[in-house]
């Protein structure tokens, strides 16, 4: 499986963030996009999902599911966690399960939660965690819901050594099955073998 990106031309706000960008990510292998703040990451990984238009240029996921778009088949992690704080953290990952497709089952939440480190607060409310604790129930996300490609927009925000080493841990596990992971990240996020797209900076753009 490759996703591969052709000619990618990205503008917001009447501003172009980066024109005539194309990269290869096999499964198996890392992607980090790299470069300062206003070079585009953030937009990128969101035009991969469909939640920006492109003014030119185009992406495929090759191997994958012909019948559905890159954005079906790929977990997204933004700056926001989006954890509902009115549920509980096992009741947040039910609900990704209901609308990605996934394990919904008692079991398969405490299991996820257990790879972050957080099987003791299943029951707990997500408004009484930290925002550490919210970031790991969003990544518990990922393991909910069996997609090929990984979208991470610096994910490592807000953890704390313990949880970014589980972070590398579940990446790596992605990876070594085939995934395919893109992370926009200013650190190391520990992924071995991993490549590096740069994008440079564009005066007075936004990420």
């Amino acid at each position: 499986m490759r996703l591969s990106a052709w000619d990618l031309t990205i503008e917001r706000g009447g501003r172009r963030l980066f024109a005539g960008l194309s990269f290869v990510a096999d499964q198996g292998v890392g992607l980090i996009v790299t470069g300062p703040n206003g070079a585009g990451k953030s937009s990128l990984l969101r035009a991969l999902c469909g939640f920006l238009p492109l003014e030119a240029g185009g992406f495929a996921l090759e191997g994958g599911d012909a019948e559905r778009t890159v954005g079906e088949q790929a977990h997204y992690l933004g700056h926001a966690d989006g954890v509902k704080g009115a549920l509980t953290a096992g009741e947040n990952l039910a609900f990704a399960a209901a609308m990605l497709g996934g394990r919904s089952s008692r079991e398969a939440q405490r299991d996820a939660l257990a790879r972050v480190g957080l099987a003791h607060v299943i029951d707990f409310p997500a408004r009484l965690l930290s925002a550490g604790q919210r970031r790991r129930v969003a990544l518990a996300r990922l393991l909910i819901a069996d997609r090929p490609l990984w979208l991470l927009d610096e994910p490592a925000t807000a953890l704390d050594a313990a949880a970014q080493a589980a972070l590398a841990a579940i990446m790596q596990g992605r990876l070594r099955g085939g995934g395919i992971i893109v992370a926009a990240a200013h650190t190391p996020l520990g992924l071995d073998g991993a490549q590096e797209l740069s994008l440079g900076a564009v005066e007075g753009a936004a990420a």
